[in-house]
C-alpha cells in the first residue's frame, strides 16, 4: 500500500513510522529542507522525537506532488488553520482514487466547518475519514498500548486506514458517526485548557471528577445539536480522549492551562510549549458558536471568560456552578425519562 503523509509535525511523524513498520511504501512532506535531509540521512524528526528511529524505508519531500502520487490514502496531520491551503494545493496534484484521512482536531472558523467538511469542500471526488481518539504522540512512539477511532462513512477508509496504521500496540476502532468523532476531537483541547487550570490551582478529586463529567455533558450536548450522536461520546474519541488529555502533562492544552493558573499571560503560556495549542483558538470559535445558536455551555463559558474576559478563576467557577441545567444524564436510551 503507497501512504501519503502531509505534515511532519509529532502525529504524523509516528503515523508514517508505523505504516513503514507495516510495510508500506511511505513518503511524508515536509517543506523544510533541512528535515527532509533529516529524516532521510539520520532517520530523526528531532524536533518532536528526538529518541525515534524512524523506519528505513520512509522518505521525505518537499514536492507535495511526488509525496501524493498513486497515493492510495493521504494522512493529512497538520494545524486547522492550514487546512485549507493544504487541500487547495493537493486539488492541483493529488490521483482521483487516493482517500483522504484527518488526524486534525479543530475547527474552522469561516463558516464553523469540521476538518472534513472542509476536505470535501475542497476535493469532493475522494473519500474522506478522521482518526481521532486518546492519542499523545509520544506514548505511541514509544509504543504503549494504545487505541483510536477511524470515521468514516466509506468503508474504503476505514479499510484502508486499519491496513495501514493498525498494529499489536495501536488498535483501530470504527465509526460512522464523523460529527461526533470530530468534534470530541477539538472540544476536548478546550476542557484539558480548564483541567490544567484546575490542577494548577490545586482543586480536589471530587472537584476534577465533576469538571471532566460536566465537560462530557457540554461535548455531547453540542454534538447532539449539530447532528452526531451523543452516545458516541462514551466511545475513545470522547471520554477517551477527554480523560488522557485533561490528566496528562503531555497534553499542550492542559500545560497551558496550568500555566495560566500559575500567573503566566496566554502568551507567556503558549511560547513556552513550542507547539500549537489548538484549544485556545477552538475556544473562541465554539464559544460564539454557542452565543448565537443558545446552547448551554456553562463550563466553556466561564473558561471563555477567565482567558478572554479577564475574570477570577475562582469567582467565575462558583458562578458556573449555579448553572441552570440540574439531569445528570440528559441523552437516554428510548422510554427512560430524565430526573427533573
Amino acid at each position: 500500500m503507497r501512504v501519503a503523509v502531509i505534515g511532519a509535525g509529532s502525529f504524523g511523524t509516528v503515523l508514517a513510522d508505523i505504516a513503514a513498520h507495516n510495510r508500506c511504501d511511505v513518503k511524508i512532506y515536509a517543506r523544510r529542507t533541512e528535515l527532509v535531509e533529516e529524516i532521510n540521512l539520520n532517520r530523526r524528526n528531532s524536533r518532536y522525537h528526538p529518541e525515534l528511529e524512524l523506519h528505513d524505508s520512509i522518505r521525505a519531500v518537499s514536492d507535495l506532488r511526488e509525496v501524493v502520487h498513486e497515493a492510495d490514502i493521504a494522512l493529512l496531520s497538520v494545524p486547522s488553520k492550514s487546512m485549507d491551503h493544504v487541500c487547495s494545493e493537493l486539488a492541483r496534484v493529488i490521483t482521483e482514487e487516493t482517500a483522504l484521512l484527518s488526524t486534525t482536531k479543530g475547527i474552522r472558523s469561516d463558516g464553523f466547518k469540521l476538518m472534513s467538511q472542509v476536505i470535501s469542500e475542497r476535493l469532493p471526488d475522494h473519500p474522506v475519514g478522521v482518526l481521532s481518539g486518546p492519542n499523545l504522540a509520544r506514548e505511541v512512539a514509544e509504543r504503549h498500548l494504545t487505541a483510536s477511532v477511524v470515521a468514516s462513512q466509506s468503508p474504503i477508509v476505514r479499510k484502508l486506514t486499519r491496513d495501514a496504521f493498525a498494529t499489536k500496540y495501536f488498535r483501530l476502532y470504527s465509526s460512522e458517526d464523523l460529527i461526533s468523532v470530530e468534534l470530541g476531537g477539538a472540544l476536548k483541547n478546550i476542557y484539558a485548557i480548564a483541567a490544567g487550570l484546575a490542577d494548577g490551582l490545586g482543586v480536589g478529586q471530587n472537584t476534577r471528577a465533576l469538571l471532566i463529567t460536566r465537560s462530557l455533558a457540554e461535548m455531547s450536548r453540542l454534538s447532539a445539536h449539530m447532528g452526531g450522536n451523543p452516545l458516541s461520546f462514551l466511545g475513545l474519541a470522547g471520554v477517551g480522549d477527554l480523560y488522557v488529555t485533561s490528566v496528562s502533562p503531555l497534553s499542550r492544552n492542559f500545560r497551558v492551562g496550568k500555566a495560566l493558573a500559575e500567573g503566566y499571560t496566554l502568551q507567556a503560556a503558549e511560547a513556552t510549549l513550542g507547539q500549537v495549542a489548538e484549544g485556545v483558538n477552538t475556544l473562541r470559535l465554539v464559544y460564539e458558536k454557542c452565543r448565537e445558536d443558545v446552547v448551554a455551555m456553562p463550563i466553556l463559558s466561564a473558561l471563555y471568560e477567565v482567558i478572554f474576559g479577564g475574570r477570577p478563576v475562582r469567582q467565575t467557577a462558583l458562578r458556573m456552578m449555579q448553572a441552570v441545567h440540574t439531569s445528570d444524564v440528559e441523552f437516554l436510551m428510548p422510554g427512560a425519562k430524565p430526573s427533573l
